[in-house]
């Protein structure tokens, strides 16, 4: 009798958890799933790592993560992916799965300077016609001020977007009510929609606001983006008080290409 191979098993076994809906604890998680989440997080870490120095960690897959994970740990992590948001106190709009089947512009050569030091950022994927907008807006940026923002995070794949919420729980004393304030849920990110592309900017001097918000809101980079960035297709998604229940992020902005087009229209 022929065996049946690993992946093909971690598919039918994800395919019977798809209607299953998560219990998992909204306000904190106990102390064995918290253990369980770090045992995951130690078990992804070789894969991590290699996709990190393959420079393909933006289109990490589902199937990567799971088959290296056993039947326990398949189904702990995949009540993650059946979370309602709207549980959380989130209201993010779907977005869809993201498996990195797009078409991407690599961004491999952005550096800031801290304390007059160079450090290089890792790579980052954007979706090509949100990074054509991105550059022409930097240019007219660099014009304006002088200095220009880089690209933190870009596009990223729903498995990526799952990663990131379980590694960021420890920020949050395992809330998932917490987290998800700061950490889309997989399927519900604008990182990974190349129409409605999210980027998360940094300027020159690495100040991003993840850790105090208001560091990025004070820059006039920030202001000029507020005064300029809508002509660019570029919007801000999550301000102060947002409906949708996320944390003030001015950071982060997010491409509108029908918006963009029409604005290119209209200088012709």
């Amino acid at each position: 009798m022929r065996s049946v191979p690993q992946r093909l098993l971690c598919f039918i076994f994800l395919l019977s958890l798809s209607c299953k809906e998560s219990s998992l604890p909204l306000k904190r998680l106990p102390e064995n799933d918290i253990n369980r989440v770090q045992a995951i997080l130690q078990e992804l870490d070789p894969l991590i790592k290699q996709k990190e120095q393959d420079k393909t960690m933006a289109t990490l897959s589902f199937e990567e993560v799971y088959v290296r994970l056993d039947a326990k740990d398949r189904e702990f992590l995949h009540q993650f992916q059946d979370l309602d948001p709207v549980k959380a106190g989130i209201k993010t709009q779907w977005h869809g799965i993201a498996d990195g089947n797009v078409d991407l512009v690599q961004l491999d050569d952005q550096t800031i300077t801290k304390s007059g030091k160079a450090e290089k950022l890792s790579p980052q994927f954007v979706s090509r016609k949100a990074f054509e907008s991105y550059s022409r807006m930097m240019r007219a940026m660099k014009k304006d001020l002088g200095k220009s923002l880089l690209v933190e995070s870009g596009y990223r794949s729903s498995a990526y977007q799952l990663y990131l919420f379980i590694l960021y729980l420890k920020n949050h004393d395992y809330s998932i009510l917490e987290t998800a304030k700061w950490n889309a849920l997989p399927g519900y990110s604008e990182h990974g929609d190349p129409n409605h592309q999210a980027l998360d900017f940094m300027n020159e001097e690495g100040i991003n606001g993840e850790d105090h918000p208001d560091d990025f809101a004070v820059l006039p980079e920030y202001k000029w983006l507020t005064e300029h960035a809508p002509k660019f297709g570029f919007f801000l998604s999550y301000p102060k008080n947002s409906e949708e229940g996320i944390a003030y992020e001015p950071w982060h902005w997010h491409y509108e290409e029908n918006q963009d087009v029409k604005k290119q229209e209209a200088e012709k």
